[in-house]
């Protein structure tokens, strides 16, 4: 996308994402370094490198930081062409801002919440970001199916993906990282892929060719391992 528009997204991410805030270059960087090592020593997130979620999340927080504010010795190649806008990222992640949103959110709910449980719920807002990231790298790395083997814990988490709007199909991600829809079979629907299209229609995005064929690779790869699994049976 051109830079405008990066910025735009820099700035929509940040109403969006509110108290949990990450940095784009940061989390890019750990994304990259994630599937490159994915279960190892080196994966910043890793159920089989952790005993608990929460110290899974720990162990993330702090590599996630160490990116975030360059004392990580990092290979070059996980840093090419990621998005960066240093001046947003210091302002919109300090902790002022994060304060800042946690109030707004309580505000909110003295103002609209109808029972006293309902402020339970504050918590999941203030940590949107950790939360999300627990059902993808703990629960989508320990629990599910999987379409396809592979050197990894990677599984697709629910068969009919309606929380984590396609992310949890996180088998198939890993199979494909490139591909712009982690869905693969005919139950498997991303909800985002048809507005990443729009958007590459309207001119905000532009999906290189490599992205848009990934689906039919995955498809192929999908049918060849059923035919050798009915083979074996």
């Amino acid at each position: 996308m051109s830079k405008t528009w990066e910025r735009i997204f820099f700035i929509g991410t940040f109403i969006f994402q509110g108290s949990s805030y990450l940095s784009t270059r940061a989390y890019a960087i750990m994304h990259r370094i994630h599937h490159a090592y994915t279960d190892t020593e080196h994966d910043p997130h890793s159920p089989s490198y952790s005993p608990n979620m929460f110290s899974m999340m720990w162990g993330t927080w702090k590599f996630y930081s160490a990116v975030y504010n360059k004392t990580a010795d990092i290979d070059p190649k996980f840093t090419k062409n990621v998005p960066d806008w240093p001046v947003f990222d210091r302002v919109a992640g300090s902790m002022l801002a994060r304060i800042a949103w946690v109030a707004a959110y309580t505000l909110f709910y003295v103002k609209f919440a109808t029972a006293p449980w309902m402020f339970a719920l504050i918590p999941i807002h203030v940590l949107m970001s950790p939360v999300h990231g627990a059902i993808i790298n703990w629960f989508a790395h320990k629990y599910g199916y999987s379409n396809f083997e592979q050197k990894n814990t990677s599984e697709n988490l629910l068969h009919v993906d309606f929380l984590m709007l396609g992310e949890s199909y996180h088998n198939n991600h890993h199979k494909n990282p490139s591909s712009i829809n982690f869905g693969v079979k005919w139950h498997e629907v991303d909800p985002i892929y048809p507005i990443i299209l729009f958007f590459n229609k309207l001119g905000i995005i532009h999906v290189p060719k490599v992205a848009k064929n990934t689906l039919n690779t995955q498809r192929k790869a999908l049918r060849v391992e059923e035919q050798e699994m009915e083979k074996i049976s």
